[in-house]
């Protein structure tokens, strides 16, 4: 895992408390960061205990080779330059969502950042990173997708509220219906 500084850190640290929380591209994501330090990082303040350590878990989906239906009607698999090129792409995009969840978190100076960028369905990965940090708590955000998305797309948070080893907190933006 990587501190904000560049250091490695692992689930061992000292640290009495450490706080994972989901972040991709959605608005979402960063409503339940920032959630998260209102609420938890404040609540530690307030009890003059030590600010838990955020470690910020990004997971960025894998380019998977498709087929891609040409004009002729044979179709073709896009070629690896394209599958390097969207992998690029995808970590691009991860160091974007990072570097923004990390500008949220400056308001909170002595909070401790780490950061967790891995390839995977987000839901082993953010699974997967809670229970390598030792995370005490998860937090992550609501898309509010309705019954017939969550059927057909599946629901993160719900896979995470059922297999996640310690408590998993779901934020919801203010005025969603769900």
């Amino acid at each position: 895992m990587e501190v904000a500084g560049g250091g490695v850190v692992s689930a061992s640290s000292s640290s009495p408390r450490r706080v994972v929380v989901a972040v991709d591209e959605s608005e979402e994501s960063m409503h339940a960061l920032s959630w998260c330090l209102s609420n938890v990082v404040s609540a530690a303040k307030a009890a003059a205990a030590p600010p838990p350590a955020v470690v910020l878990v990004h997971a960025r989906s894998p380019p998977r080779p498709f087929y891609y239906p040409a004009v002729d009607g044979a179709g073709c698999l896009l070629t690896q330059q394209v599958m390097d090129s969207m992998d690029q792409y995808m970590a691009s995009a991860a160091d974007t969502v990072v570097t923004k969840a990390k500008s949220i978190c400056t308001a909170f100076p002595n909070v401790r950042v780490e950061t967790c960028v891995e390839k995977g369905d987000p839901r082993d990965v953010i699974c997967g990173a809670a229970e390598k940090a030792g995370a005490d708590m998860v937090v992550m955000g609501s898309h509010g997708y309705g019954f017939l998305q969550r059927a057909l797309l599946g629901s993160v948070s719900n896979h995470c509220v059922h297999n996640c080893k310690c408590p998993v907190v779901v934020v919801k933006r203010p005025g969603t219906k769900q």
